[in-house]
């Protein structure tokens, strides 16, 4: 088998068996706990097998079977690694309004403006600065990874303005963070502004939801 139907076949396999796993309420199927640690370790073993293919030459599919073991090895840890993160999470955060999703390959724990800023201010309430030393606490147990701030808007009001104070925001939240333990060479801050919008804005609801900070944790590879 060349190195090319070698890949394609494990990524068709690897496509096949991720897409019975995505969504499990879909098949009206129960949840499973460990749905990101399996995700983790099909991806990454089918990108263990694409590298170790091309890294050995000589014998390319061996190559691509050891990538391949040592790919889904180390996604399994990284996606075990975000499923316990995230619990622990979910248990030391006070407010409901924040949330947490497991995207596979990164967390995302969204903060609504609504209840962490006043109108036009960047200055945290006091009652989401407890969550956020918490999440920094979290992140100290947690070192191997980076943390991206980011912050959103909705559509209301100049564009130039918003965009600042997306800026500001994220500022702020990571200000905090650093300031329980969180290395600081750790963590970005990102303004989006309305440039990236989670829902409409043409309805209140919508616009509430665009009004955020996300906080996205990405485990170091």
């Amino acid at each position: 088998m060349t190195i090319s139907k070698f890949v394609l076949s494990a990524g068709l396999c690897s496509a096949m068996i991720l897409g019975a796993c995505t969504d499990p309420g879909t098949l009206n199927l129960p949840s499973d706990p460990n749905q990101n640690a399996k995700q983790g370790a099909l991806l990454g073993g089918l990108v263990g097998a694409g590298v170790g293919a091309i890294a050995n030459d000589s014998n390319p599919g061996l190559g691509a079977l050891a990538g391949a073991a040592i790919g889904a090895a180390g996604g399994g840890l990284i996606g075990n690694q975000l499923d316990r993160q995230a619990t622990e999470l979910r248990q030391q955060l006070a407010n409901d309004g924040i949330t947490i999703v497991n995207a596979g390959d990164r967390l995302i724990v969204t903060v609504p403006n609504d209840i962490t800023f006043d109108t036009d201010s960047s200055t945290v309430r006091p009652p989401l600065r407890a969550d956020l030393v918490r999440v920094g606490q979290n992140l100290v147990r947690y070192p191997n990874s980076s943390v991206q701030v980011i912050g959103h808007t909705d559509s209301d009001g100049e564009a130039s303005y918003n965009q600042g104070l997306s800026e500001r925001r994220a500022r702020s939240v990571a200000d905090i963070l650093q300031a329980n333990g969180v290395n600081g060479a750790r963590i970005s801050t990102i303004g989006l502004g309305e440039n990236r919008p989670a829902a409409s804005n043409l309805t209140a609801e919508g616009k509430a939801r665009n009004r955020r900070v996300d906080i996205e944790i990405i485990p170091n590879g």
